[in-house]
């Protein structure tokens, strides 16, 4: 699991919306090989989808042939009533981006048959090839999309009571009124998510700190859903620092020692945009080698040598801001046979590198600035729209 700490909400938003931009940049995606994407509701995820907008409207990432499922989606409420999450969707997202309206999956919460319209999601997923990035957020105990306390961690899409906290935390949407807020959820399963090919959660806040830390330095709970990540083997949570509040010292340490070795000792330029480490030259091996045991090198790098995390290994993100390339069809119906030769790279790092996670200073966490440090604008503050 890399764990990524930025300084505030506005740094994470930005670095997850760039992190997005780029994964589907280097996929390439196709008509016949397209990137499918899951994604979330809810306040987190808001400045996301508004940077992600803005990087559409400057042309540096097309959605043309991208799939995207929600998350999840209220019960009996109507798709056009403002709260619902189809409504929620169209309105932050997809009016605004070149999405073509067949790649759009969305639960509906008015189905006849609520357990039919949970399978028919399912297969949907399983047709056009899986999940390649399942983007989520978490609530304060800890739950994936509505995926409450007590859940299966094998669990699929499905119907799920919610929580009365749960209720409570939602009725600022409906005015304050509880008894607004529909009771019943579609939702995918915790299965689910962990079936995607990569996962990567936003979380803020202080009053989310200890579902962090249950996270990060327990182990897997089913009361706490969010930890079914550390047994994911391309994962990453991008959180800010208050939401590191209840984070052992040592532990916020050595994920934000992890990029400075990583930047400074092996490269950005050795380092996958997932976080695997792609290629190591001669000259870099002994470049860190020199620096590792000449003080006066590390020094002038910059670089404070710890010998106790001297055997760490090491993730970070290279740059693939190049503009994806030209493609006329837009994204129909696809099926597994169109998905049996994925020239995208799936494949997952090995444990050892999944777990040593990239995690960047706050003094280098600024929403304005890409992977590549170059100075980029952000989205305004306030929606755009």
């Amino acid at each position: 699991m890399r764990l990524i700490i930025r300084e505030d909400p506005k740094a994470v938003a930005y670095y997850t919306a760039n992190y997005v931009r780029q994964r589907i940049n280097e996929f390439k995606p196709t008509r016949k090989r397209p990137f499918v994407l899951g994604l979330p509701t809810g306040s987190t995820p808001v400045e996301v989808y508004w940077h992600l907008v803005d990087f559409y409207k400057r042309s540096e990432v097309t959605f043309r042939n991208v799939v995207t499922f929600s998350m999840d989606e209220y019960v009996g409420l109507p798709q056009s009533h403002p709260e619902s999450y189809c409504s929620f969707m169209h309105r932050h997202l997809y009016d605004h981006i070149d999405l073509h309206p067949k790649n759009i999956h969305m639960l509906n919460g008015n189905a006849e048959d609520l357990a039919a319209e949970c399978q028919r999601y399912e297969e949907k997923i399983k047709e056009v090839g899986g999940i390649e990035l399942f983007l989520g957020g978490i609530g304060p105990d800890g739950h994936i999309a509505f995926n409450e306390p007590g859940s299966s961690l094998e669990s699929v899409t499905r119907v799920k009571t919610l929580a009365y906290e749960t209720v409570l935390a939602n009725a600022r949407f409906f005015g304050g009124d509880v008894n607004k807020v529909p009771k019943l959820a579609l939702t995918v399963g915790v299965g689910t998510v962990r079936a995607a090919r990569e996962v990567l959660l936003i979380i803020t806040g202080a009053h989310k700190a200890v579902a962090l830390a249950k996270c990060i330095e327990e182990g897997v709970n089913h009361m706490w859903t969010l930890s079914v990540v550390q047994l994911h083997p391309s994962a990453m949570i991008v959180c800010d620092e208050d939401a590191t509040l209840e984070l052992h010292v040592k532990t916020v340490r050595y994920f934000k020692s992890i990029e400075q070795v990583q930047e400074q000792l092996i490269g950005r330029q050795n380092i996958s945009l997932k976080g695997s480490i792609s290629k190591l030259t001669s000259s870099d091996i002994s470049h860190q080698f020199s620096a590792a045991t000449d003080p006066m090198a590390s020094s002038a790098a910059g670089v404070q040598v710890d010998p106790s995390n001297s055997d760490s290994e090491s993730s970070a993100h290279d740059d693939y801001s190049t503009r994806p390339e030209s493609e006329d069809d837009d994204v129909g119906s696809l099926t597994d046979s169109q998905h049996s030769d994925n020239g995208s790279d799936t494949s997952n790092a090995d444990m050892s590198s999944s777990t040593n996670a990239l995690a960047a200073s706050s003094s280098d966490a600024q929403c304005t600035t890409g992977f590549s440090g170059s100075s980029v604008p952000a989205a305004t503050v306030g929606s755009p729209f």
